[in-house]
């Protein structure tokens, strides 16, 4: 009886052992996105439809706060604006109280986010400096638009006193606050076409206004992570011209400490599916593996990523940065 007890104790022990690591790659994964209205929390459920992983996309206040919860341990994913991704790593602007981010970890970006101003037709805003002494919406606090408007104003010399009235509404409602003739201009840093801004322009006949000038050339020569862009034209409307502007890239980012098979996992997933997850938006139709593993990235790669990117021969076996290998085609 006593050996027959001890085998079965025995079997049981190699089964909870057995188990352990599938329970854990079945663990559900966070990803930390932004306002509904946007497109990062549709690139965050585009990210969970299209691998085999238990993973759900969450609302939050946009790029700071995510990369705050991640640095708690709140999240294992989060979506992030790269200036937002440079600040965090470097522990500068909004993040100097934390200061820098170690454990900060890159596995892909994403589309381009033009910088985008858009104004009410009758408020005679034809340029960025025409923004002075107007009522602005520059987006709520722990947001990347405003963590991007904020630079902007550093840049312009601008402060808060430079308006009329500086509201911190969040991307989903500033539209209908443009309609209600309460803010003269919104700004918006985010991939298109999107449907806040389609709704600024479809219902209060608003305009998008090209972001140029000194101000802008200052911030593209002295910070990596922007450059210039466009919208295109045609997007809002057969009518609506193409605007000059500079924008970011979406990011997405994981703590060291996010487990490396699932990392892994939902990179491979994504890559081996990525036609299929730039049918989700037209933002992410131009979406290459060349792009999304070298551009706005600038954490480490986490180590799940690397291994897939490694395996793929996109990046060199003894390379120790984001270091692309000649060649890297589509998987």
């Amino acid at each position: 009886m006593k050996r027959s007890a001890g085998l079965v104790a025995i079997g049981l022990t190699g089964l909870l052992l057995w188990a352990l690591p599938s329970a854990q790659a079945d663990t559900p994964l966070t990803i930390a996105t932004a306002s509904p209205a946007g497109v990062y929390h549709l690139a965050g459920r585009a990210i969970c439809r299209v691998v085999d992983l238990p993973c759900t996309a969450e609302s939050s206040d946009g790029s700071s706060a995510n990369l705050r919860s991640l640095r708690r341990g709140e999240v294992e994913l989060a979506l992030a604006q790269s200036d937002i991704h440079f600040y965090a790593v470097n522990g500068s602007e909004g993040f100097r109280e934390a200061g820098p981010d170690p454990r900060l970890r890159s596995l892909f970006s994403l589309h381009s986010e033009p910088f985008t101003l858009v104004a009410r037709r009758d408020a005679g805003i034809r340029h960025l400096d025409d923004l002075s002494g107007r009522s602005v919406n520059i987006g709520n606090p722990g947001s990347g638009q405003r963590g991007t408007m904020l630079r902007l104003m550093d840049a312009r010399g601008w402060s808060r006193s430079s308006f009329r009235m500086v509201n911190d509404l969040p991307a989903d409602q500033q539209a209908m606050e443009l309609c209600h003739g309460n803010i003269d201009a919104m700004v918006y840093t985010v991939g298109h076409p999107n449907e806040s801004v389609a709704q600024a322009i479809r219902l209060c006949n608003a305009v998008l206004v090209d972001v140029e000038g000194d101000a802008i050339d200052l911030l593209v020569e002295a910070y990596p992570f922007f450059s210039r862009t466009w919208i295109a034209g045609g997007l809002y409307g057969p009518n609506q011209p193409a605007v000059r502007t500079f924008g970011v890239r979406a990011t997405l980012v994981a703590s060291a400490d996010t487990d490396p098979e699932q990392v892994y996992r939902l990179v491979a997933g994504v890559f081996e599916s990525l036609q299929r997850f730039k049918a989700y938006h037209p933002a992410f139709g131009t979406l290459t593996p060349a792009s999304m593993i070298e551009e706005g990235l600038s954490a480490p790669l986490h180590e799940g990523a690397l291994r897939y990117y490694r395996e793929q021969g996109w990046i060199d076996d003894t390379a120790t940065s984001v270091e692309l290998t000649r060649g890297a085609g589509s998987p």
